[in-house]
């Protein structure tokens, strides 16, 4: 990787994690995840497999080879899951698929050796069809020094053309056995977990569960917080950060960043209260049109609120020559909800990585320009904002920081306007 801020990369390595179909010019959800264990880079792939590797040489250590029954890891149909979701817990990494199974598995640390496994499917419904979107999907893993608290959802069409959602938070003990379940027909799409509270933030809510912010109490399940953000439509929340007593939230309600105050105060507070908000992707006039972008990603800290913005959209259709001003921006706010410095990331970003006030931002491509220099690993700060930026030849899809390393998954991409592949499928370190 080069390094376009100028600082030292001496450290720098890559290694190559085998073939794949490439991205396309449209973000087609995600098919690859990377963490942190110990000494180890652990990889998710997109044919379902899981290799560690030395963080420092990145020299194989060992590779299990996951499930091969099908279902979704390139853009056709019938390839096999993907590895799409990894966390380090108890002493192994916690492994999430999307594939018919959606399962969730542990895989021992130093050997690879599947501990345990739990298929999702079971509670969420196998897929409609046997293609990526309606593969049963574990969506985000956190943990505390207890458990490991998952999220799987399924997807499909009604026969009246509406989208229906099946999905569970799971509390997963460290053998496997599942402490509690909570269940809604809305759709997960992150989490978090602090100081015995789980949140949980729902993207797609079409039913009556129609609340896209719900916290739970780690140790039973009950829910304790539920709040939904002002604005119509089926879309709510796109992310959540739980700091001492608030929540940082992003909105596809309304567009906008939030900080709320949900402490200790009891049954009475339920609906939690905004602290602040601040306009992110707030709809704006661009000649004839109207577009927004989505808030797709928040990281909060005692220090301040990072987000992270999506790409643009048109109020009517989905096509447009207008860039909203605010798309694909990382975003620093202090505590007192004044933003604090503003940076654009280039491109779409599928997920996130932090670690205190430290951030890891992989920006995959820029769907209406496919400009290939957007393709990059952005680093920040929650104060200061960007420490630097690594550009990649390929997209930047997932990344994961710790103890002072930062890693990245790169996948090639071929534009359908364009000429040839680029970038190949390997890791940065």
């Amino acid at each position: 990787m080069s390094d376009s801020a100028g600082l030292p990369t001496t450290g720098d390595r890559s290694v190559d994690l085998g073939a794949v179909d490439p991205a396309g010019s449209r973000q087609l959800g995600r098919r690859s995840a990377v963490c942190f264990r110990g000494d180890a880079v652990v990889a998710g792939l997109a044919d379902g497999s899981v290799v560690a590797l030395d963080a420092d040489t990145l020299d194989e250590r060992w590779r299990d080879e996951g499930v091969r029954d099908g279902g979704g890891a390139s853009r056709n149909d019938d390839a096999p899951g993907s590895a799409v979701t990894l966390l380090p817990f108890a002493d192994g990494v916690l492994v999430g698929e999307r594939g018919p199974d959606g399962a969730v598995r542990l895989l021992d640390a130093d050997t690879g050796a599947e501990r345990w496994r739990y298929r999702t499917a079971d509670d969420v419904g196998e897929p409609a069809k046997r293609t990526r979107f309606f593969l049963p999907f574990v969506v985000d893993a956190v943990a505390d020094d207890r458990r490991a608290y998952v999220a799987a959802r399924r997807y499909e069409r009604g026969t009246d053309g509406g989208r229906y959602f099946e999905s569970v938070v799971y509390a997963f003990e460290a053998d496997g056995t599942v402490a509690w379940r909570y269940e809604t027909g809305a759709s997960p799409i992150a989490l978090d977990v602090r100081d015995g509270r789980v949140a949980a933030g729902y993207n797609r809510c079409p039913g009556t569960d129609a609340d896209g912010l719900v916290v739970l109490d780690a140790e039973t399940g009950a829910v304790t917080r539920r709040w939904d953000p002002p604005g119509d439509g089926d879309r709510r929340v796109g992310d959540v950060s739980l700091i001492d007593g608030g929540v940082g939230v992003t909105s596809h309600a309304d567009y906008r960043g939030y900080l709320l105050d949900t402490g200790d105060d009891g049954p009475d507070s339920e609906d939690g209260s905004v602290h602040w908000a601040v306009d992110l992707g707030r709809p704006v006039d661009r000649g004839d049109e109207t577009v927004y972008a989505y808030p797709n990603h928040v990281h909060a800290t005692g220090d301040g609120v990072v987000f992270v913005t999506g790409n643009t959209y048109p109020e009517d259709g989905r096509e447009t020559d207008a860039r909203h001003p605010t798309e694909h921006a990382a975003v620093g706010v202090a505590p007192d909800g004044a933003v604090r410095w503003e940076s654009s990331v280039g491109g779409f970003v599928h997920e996130i990585a932090a670690e205190g006030d430290r951030l890891a931002v992989p920006a995959a491509q820029h769907f209406r320009d496919r400009n290939s220099d957007a393709h990059a690993l952005h680093e920040f700060d929650v104060v200061d904002g960007r420490i630097a930026t690594r550009s990649v030849a390929g997209v930047a899809t997932a990344a994961a920081i710790g103890d002072g390393r930062v890693a990245v998954v790169e996948e090639p991409v071929a534009y359908h306007d364009g000429d040839g592949v680029r970038g190949a499928y390997r890791i940065h370190r």
